[in-house]
């Protein structure tokens, strides 16, 4: 029996069964207390003379028991009260005992109802934190639970640790105290360490998330405590301060989520339609960069559309165990084989091994460095990885005679003012390219906004930074941005390979671009705070105006060229026959680009990208 199955056990179920087990105690307990009170392991003929205080004790016991409610004592609730109720349980069991022994004239000890009295009690409890234990242990081993460490083992942590140990989305496993008088103690069966510890303690216990839960701290040294939590790598999530629960700000507020649907300022975009499923089905689909944001969401939508196998593609060891492990159950539940490999998309041995190995008929391309700050200053591994890496893989995919090839791209590709748009750009000509040498094999490129929810998008950074009590950070309070979530553009990369017919550019209708500043407010007032005002210093939560990074655009464009523009099957999905470079520009581009990454010759790097991309410039910094 699984542990959501127990789970899932109706409530009069789990109730007979802990009746069961108390009522088998009683004559368990009965019977080891003539064995201690005689010395003996088979004490038979005094049990023998005693028979039927056996069977009226077992029977009576079990309405006793019953009347008692031991078995409504839940096992994640088993605290002080509840081991007094099983005390109690076993005196009244040990009167019962007298009273009959009394009624029947039996002749044994006086001494033996105590002794049953005491046996019963330690059985009854022992039994109740096994099953607990057990629990606890199975839930471990799913990974089910976030392992939880509590700042604060006074009375708000105290109260924490009782009320998650009855969630079943986190499980405490320590508190964290900066009372020298408590650290080394157990406080509501939890062991308290020092902050100083906190760094072993992470990996040792495998914590997850830490809850700040010292209710009476100043502001400023929650914020110093929030930093240093944070500085860890860990989720900080704060219990509100008393003068913020007397206000009304409930201890439910800190951690409201906020839906990325709620922050696109349009409606959602329905892009299931009927050709993804006849696009994919029955078919190989490999999947690069299985593991990242939009590769493993692309993942889980596909195993939907049943193909036959689906292989996931990953450089990232860890990322690609997280896809594999989320996708086994479903892919088994539906029929779909699931092939994990490692490897490198500019290993072209790898990647060429890997399609003749599985059959693959469709690529979706979603492998690439994207985060415009690491890759502007990293600029030879991000070509390398982005344009390299492309070329590798569709020379592959053109070789193994795959039908379809879907390259994800950017909208900052289109006149690029950073190295990462740049890279991207270089990867679209490629494909391109390659579309004018091929028939065989049909390439695509698909165009996103900024995609919320994804790593390194605004979403994860702005909820961490309202978490920790703010600032909220914008670059530019005239930035803007075209938005769409995870499964719109998972679902466009799907409907991409669908249309596909050669060479073209898909891109979604997101509407009008929205200012940065202005989801960075509606974040702040849909998590239950508010903005701080600069003048008059009202509000929770500050934004602070940074100033635009290296290579960040005010704002971005979809299209090179808006007259390209033409209609599919599907009125919010747009495709755009741009033009490209000729062949032997595009072989050029590539032996400079090779050149420069032998030479390890950044400026090298930097000449080549202005003179193939169209349209790039580096964005002057403005403040």
């Amino acid at each position: 029996m699984t542990q959501d199955t127990i789970h899932k056990l109706p409530r009069l179920v789990k109730r007979g069964i802990f009746l069961t087990t108390d009522t088998l105690l009683v004559p368990l307990s009965l019977y080891a207390a003539f064995g201690l009170r005689y010395g003996t392991l088979t004490p038979l003929n005094q049990v023998q003379d005693s028979l039927i205080l056996f069977a009226l004790m077992t029977v009576l016991g079990a309405v006793l028991i019953s009347i008692c409610r031991l078995p409504r004592i839940r096992l994640n609730a088993l605290e002080m009260r509840a081991v007094t109720r099983i005390g109690t349980t076993a005196a009244l069991l040990a009167l019962l005992a007298i009273i009959l022994s009394y009624l029947l004239q039996l002749s044994g000890p006086r001494s033996v109802p105590l002794i049953f009295s005491a046996v019963f009690f330690l059985l009854s409890l022992t039994a109740r934190i096994a099953a607990l234990t057990l629990l606890t242990w199975m839930e471990d081993r799913q990974g089910t639970r976030q392992r939880v460490a509590i700042y604060g083992a006074g009375a708000g942590g105290i109260q924490m640790a009782a009320a998650l140990r009855q969630s079943p989305e986190a499980r405490p496993v320590l508190f964290i105290d900066d009372n020298v008088n408590l650290q080394g103690l157990m406080t509501a069966g939890l062991p308290v360490f020092s902050p100083s510890d906190l760094t072993k303690l992470v990996e040792r216990y495998q914590i997850q998330r830490v809850l700040l839960a010292i209710p009476s701290i100043a502001q400023d040294l929650r914020s110093t405590r929030i930093e240093e939590l944070a500085g860890l790598g860990l989720d900080v999530q704060v219990l509100p301060s008393y003068v913020e629960m007397m206000a009304g700000h409930g201890p439910e507020e800190p951690l409201r989520p906020v839906s990325p649907d709620a922050l696109l300022g349009r409606s959602k975009v329905d892009l299931d339609t009927p050709e993804i499923a006849k696009a994919y089905a029955g078919r190989t689909v490999m999947v690069t960069g299985a593991g990242g944001s939009i590769g493993s969401e692309l993942c889980r939508q596909l195993i939907n559309r049943r193909p036959a196998r689906l292989v996931l593609y990953e450089h990232s060891e860890i990322a690609l165990y997280a896809i594999d492990q989320d996708l086994l159950k479903r892919a088994a539940a539906v029929g779909v084989a699931i092939t994990a490999r490692l490897g490198s998309v500019t290993d072209a041995a790898r990647v060429g091994a890997v399609m003749a190995d599985t059959g693959v008929e469709i690529v979706l391309h979603a492998a690439a460095y994207k985060h415009v700050p690491i890759v502007e200053e990293n600029e030879l591994e991000g070509a390398r990885n982005n344009v390299l890496g492309t070329k590798i893989v569709a020379d592959a995919a053109v070789r193994a005679g795959v039908e379809r090839f879907i390259l994800v791209s950017t909208d900052k590709a289109v006149r690029p003012t950073n190295i990462m748009g740049a890279t991207k750009r270089m990867a679209e000509l490629v494909i391109q390219d390659l579309q004018i040498r091929t028939t065989q094999t049909r390439f695509a490129i698909v165009r996103f906004g900024n995609v919320l929810g994804s790593s390194g998008s605004v979403l994860p950074l702005f909820e961490r930074q309202i978490k920790q009590g703010g600032p909220v950070t914008v670059t530019h309070p005239e930035v803007t941005r075209f938005f769409m979530t995870i499964p719109e553009a998972a679902r466009l990369v799907l409907l991409a390979g669908a249309y596909a017919k050669g060479s073209d550019v898909f891109v979604l209708d997101m509407g009008a671009p929205q200012k940065i500043i202005d989801i960075a407010r509606r974040m702040v007032e849909m998590s239950g705070r508010t903005v701080r005002d600069p003048e008059t210093g009202k509000g929770d939560i500050a934004i602070e105006i940074t100033g635009l990074r290296p290579g960040e655009k005010l704002y971005e464009e979809l299209l090179i060229d808006d007259e390209s523009l033409r209609a599919t099957p599907h009125p919010k999905i747009l495709r755009a026959e741009e033009a490209n470079l000729s062949a032997l520009e595009t072989a050029a581009m590539l032996r400079e680009l090779g050149g420069a990454l032998e030479a390890r010759d950044v400026a090298r790097l930097r000449r080549l990208i202005a003179l193939r991309v169209d349209g790039y410039h580096t964005q002057q910094r403005v403040s």
